[in-house]
This record gives structure tokens, sequence and C-alpha cells, in this order.
């Protein structure tokens, strides 16, 4: 059994835009640990479907065990964001009439020390979504020289110290001094000074590595991309962003899109109770929009 555990962000006003109705069939791109797709579910009893899909490993194990009560109704897939047209032609599934996607990392990653992804706790400098596959942050920054690593720390983290950390962490790195998250946050604070607020100044940094380790930026272009390919005429998709260079793409791509009609003037964002009981609900910002017919 997993430990992951994760609090749906945003739930009530997911559904009010999403407005799942019984017999409709949804997806749910990110599931951490289950919390959106359940609440779909219980809404479109009895014969709504629900199509699942996360890259983590433990997400997928997670919940599948908290949604086994609906049965046959789930169907759950080990998949990136941009496979959801994929998953969808394997199930023999032309269209869906809906789609959530809760971006970023979500709380159990975090609270995880193994995967690498948080500041206050001692790691492997790993920060895949998939610890399964493809290259850690340490080995990205092993391979890249200090150029390259500054322009991914401006490019993903909008730091403009991005010159002094990267050869902050190369320094760190060859003198065989880079191996933990503790590691890391010590070299970001050597080229920009130690806490002094709130945030602390490798945050940034942080989300560099973790947005090109794992591609996210790319992901989410391409699954923006496939919407109308896979949304039926009147369906809906949620995101759910945690900074701003997601949030601007999700804007931008249903402002210009012929075929998706913003539901949502400006961002909506967390209540003050939620955002007390769920730090993560803090930064998180839902844009909805509703597939239209285009004119011939």
């Amino acid at each position: 059994m997993s430990d992951f555990e994760h609090v749906p962000v945003l739930l009530d006003e997911v559904m009010e835009q999403l407005a799942p109705v019984a017999g409709g069939v949804y997806a749910d791109v990110t599931l951490g640990g289950g919390g959106h797709s359940r609440a779909i579910l219980e809404r479109t009893a009895p014969d709504g479907r629900l199509i699942g899909t996360d890259r983590d490993p433990s997400a997928l194990e997670a919940a599948g065990a908290a949604l086994r009560d609906f049965g046959e109704r789930v169907a759950l897939r080990k998949a990136r964001i941009r496979d959801l047209r994929d998953v969808l032609d394997e199930l023999h599934i032309e269209h869906v009439d809906g789609v959530v996607a809760d971006l970023g990392v979500s709380s159990a990653q975090l609270d995880r020390e193994d995967r690498g992804f948080s500041l206050a706790k001692e790691g492997p400098i790993d920060m895949r979504m998939d610890p399964t596959e493809g290259e850690t942050a340490l080995g990205l920054i092993g391979r890249s020289n200090a150029e390259e690593l500054a322009n991914i720390i401006y490019q993903y983290g909008e730091e403009h110290r991005s010159r002094r950390i990267a050869r902050s962490l190369k320094r760190a790195y060859e003198e065989g001094e880079l191996e933990t998250t503790g590691d890391l946050r010590r070299a970001v604070h050597r080229a920009t000074g130690p806490k002094r607020g709130r945030i602390d100044p490798s945050t940034k940094t942080f989300q560099a590595l973790r947005i090109a380790v794992n591609e996210e930026l790319a992901d989410l272009e391409a699954f923006l991309g496939s919407l109308p390919s896979v949304l039926r005429i009147g369906g809906v998709v949620v995101v759910i962003s945690f900074h701003s260079l997601e949030d601007r793409m999700v804007k931008h791509t249903f402002r210009d899109s012929e075929e998706l009609d913003p539901l949502t003037k400006r961002p909506i964002i967390a209540s003050d109770e939620e955002r007390e009981r769920n730090p993560r609900a803090r930064s998180a910002k839902l844009r909805a929009a509703r597939r239209v017919e285009v004119s011939a």
C-alpha cells in the first residue's frame, strides 16, 4: 500500500466549473491521491466514467486504492499529461465531457525526502515526477555547463541571479560537495546570501530544475494543444497552475484558441479558509474553458 496522500486543491471550484453529470466521461490527468477523481465519480453516479492518468507510480497506486470501490467506472493509466489523446485511443474513447489538470508538485511528493523536491527535507537531488526513468536534477547539473545551467534557472525560475547561482552549483558539483538537497540549497545561498524574508532564495532554483528535469512546460504545451481533439463540443477543461509560467500558458491558450472559450475572466483562487488549511492552495490559480464549434 502506498503512503501517497494528497489534499485536492480548489475542489469545490473545480466541480463548479466542470459541472460533472451522470453518464459523463471525464479525465483527470494528474491523479495525485485521487481527490478530484473521487468527487467526479460521486457526482456522475451511477454510470459516469473516469479516466485517470499520472506519471508517478506512487500516485497511481494510491489512486487505485482510493478509487477501488468505483469498480469498472474507473480506468487508470501511467502517462504524462501530453499523452491523454493516446490513452483515450487505447480505450476506444473519442471524446470526453471534461478534463481536470492539477499541475505541479503534490504535497505527498514534497513530504517525501527521497524524492528531492523539498527545500525543507534533506534528500537526493532527484526531482523526477517518475522516479523510475529519466535524468535526475543532479544529472542535469552535472552535464550542463554554467551558461546552460544559468539559462535554465533564468527561464524556468525567473531568477535574475541565475549566473551567480549556476557558477556556485557547478563549483560545488565539481568539488564533490553537491550530493543532497541541503547541499543544493547551501550552494544557492553562497551565491545569493542566506534567507532573510519569508521566501527562501533557493526556491526559484529548485523550481527551475524541477521543471527542466520533468519537461513540465513542454508537456503542458502539448496537453493544451491536444484539448480540441480530446473534448467533445461543450466539454470543459479545468487547469490549476502554481506559478506564473504555467498560468500564462494556460491563459494565452484559452484566449487565443478558436476552439476554446474561456469561462474564467480572471483566475479563481482559494478562499482564505482553504489557504489557511492547505498551504499548497496559496499559489493555486484555476482557469477553465469550454470547447466550442468553429464556424466553417
